[in-house]
C-alpha cells in the first residue's frame, strides 16, 4: 500500500483519535479543518534545533526533550512542520494534514549515543517493530536506528521485527484504538489519583 493512500485510509479511521492541545486554546480557525494545520511559523530549516522550536508535542502535549528518543519531525511542503513525541502522534499530523505533502519525515536516532538523539530522515533508519523496549504512546514498540547494525544488535538483545517507515507506520495504524483506549484509560487513573491526593 503506498503511503498516501495509506494516510487517507488512516484519516478515516483513525485520524481523529487526538485533538492539537491548541484546540483547547480557542486558536483561529477551531471547528474547521483549519484547526489541524501546524501552528508555528513556515521554517524552511525546522530540523535545525527542533526541540528548542517545537518543545511540546502538539497533539498530546508531551516534552519532546523528554521522549528526544522517540521525538519525530513532519516538515510540510509549505515549509510548516508538526514536531511531535513519536509515532503516534506523527500519524495523527500525517492523517490530518493529508493533502499536506510531507517533503521530510525525521526521528530520533537510537543509534547514536548522543545525550540528546540526533535526528535522521526516516527513509534512512531501520525501525525495529514490537521487541521488548517499551512503546511511546503505543503497547507496540517501534524504534527508529540510523544504522540498520544497530538495528540488528537491539532485536537480538530485545526481540521484535525489522522494517522500514512504511511498515512501522502501518503497525502505528493498526494498533491505534488500542493504544488510544489504553491512554485514556492511564490518564483517566492519573486524574483520580490526583484528586484523591487532594482531597487528602
Amino acid at each position: 500500500m503506498k503511503r498516501r493512500d495509506m494516510l487517507k485510509l488512516a484519516l478515516a479511521s483513525a485520524g481523529l483519535a487526538a485533538l492539537p492541545a491548541q484546540a483547547a486554546e480557542g486558536c483561529p480557525g477551531d471547528g474547521t479543518p483549519m484547526q489541524f494545520v501546524p501552528k508555528k511559523a513556515p521554517d524552511p530549516k525546522a530540523a535545525e534545533n527542533d526541540i528548542e522550536k517545537y518543545p511540546k508535542c502538539p497533539y498530546c502535549g508531551m516534552d519532546r526533550k523528554q521522549y528526544h528518543h522517540s521525538r519525530m519531525l513532519v516538515h510540510y511542503s509549505d515549509d510548516l512542520a508538526d514536531g511531535t513525541c513519536s509515532l503516534h502522534c506523527t500519524a495523527i499530523s500525517l492523517s490530518l494534514n493529508v493533502d499536506r505533502d510531507p517533503k521530510g519525515i525525521y526521528v530520533g536516532d537510537n543509534a547514536s549515543g548522543a545525550e540528546i538523539k540526533p535526528l535522521v530522515e526516516v527513509d534512512k533508519a531501520t525501525f525495529l517493530i514490537g521487541s521488548s523496549i517499551k512503546g511511546v504512546m503505543s503497547k507496540t514498540s517501534k524504534v527508529a536506528y540510523g544504522a540498520a547494525e544497530a538495528a540488528k544488535a537491539a532485536q537480538t538483545a530485545s526481540g521484535g521485527e525489522i522494517g522500514d517507515f512504511d511498515k512501522a507506520l502501518l503497525a502505528t495504524y493498526t494498533g491505534m484504538a488500542q493504544d488510544v483506549a489504553t491512554i485514556r484509560k492511564m490518564r483517566a487513573e492519573r486524574r483520580k489519583k490526583m484528586m484523591e491526593e487532594k482531597k487528602g
